[in-house]
């Protein structure tokens, strides 16, 4: 007996509609056909830059800002992380990114850092980490179809802006892998950091 389909075929699904489904992760991921898998991944690190500077800074963003809302976490902790790779390896941030493959794989990405390597980042809704990352999931199957990129792997990451979880996409293979890991800010910073040049400069 065959599983009942979780997606309507004759429904339009948003990137963010994903994070709202009230189902697991791999069963949603099912529907495109990919596979789920968590594992600690070894991931590409690189720390061109010094980062103390950028750590005083979200530091004392946190003292003048209490991150509650989803804009506070953007401003004072998720963006200036990302413009303070962006500005390094010379490339735009690309915010609020609109991108439409089909009726089930359409809306915005969050963040997107367009290398070689794609780097998409999203900000969990109600700082749920786990409906988050299914959303990053579905994103990162879009790019891979949107994308001129014959790269192998996609990177992403969801963070709440104190807290950052990484993902890959095997393409060929067709598995989302989740990193069991996660990374604190301002703790781990530099951990965030040099993942994220890393996948970027790779």
């Amino acid at each position: 007996m065959s599983k009942a389909k979780i997606l309507n075929q004759s429904e339009s699904y948003t990137f963010s509609k994903y994070a709202e489904l009230a189902y697991d992760s791999a069963d949603i991921l099912a529907e495109f056909g990919v596979t789920l898998k968590n594992s600690s991944l070894q991931l590409p690190q690189q720390l061109p830059i010094d980062p103390e500077p950028l750590k005083i800074e979200l530091q004392e963003n946190l003292t003048l800002v209490d991150p509650v809302s989803e804009i506070a976490r953007r401003e004072a902790l998720i963006f200036p992380i990302l413009k303070t790779v962006c500005k390094f390896i010379e490339v735009p941030l690309k915010i609020e990114y609109p991108v439409r493959v089909n009726n089930w794989l359409k809306g915005t990405f969050d963040y997107f850092i367009s290398t070689e390597q794609n780097l998409l980042v999203i900000e969990a809704k109600n700082a749920d980490l786990a409906r988050g990352f299914t959303q990053l999931a579905v994103e990162l199957i879009a790019l891979d179809q949107w994308t001129d990129s014959t790269v192998p792997m996609l990177y992403g990451s969801v963070t709440t802006g104190d807290t950052w979880k990484f993902g890959s996409f095997q393409r060929q293979e067709k598995i989302v892998y989740k990193d069991t890991n996660t990374y604190a800010v301002p703790s781990d910073l530099n951990l965030v950091l040099s993942t994220l040049f890393g996948i970027s400069l790779s």
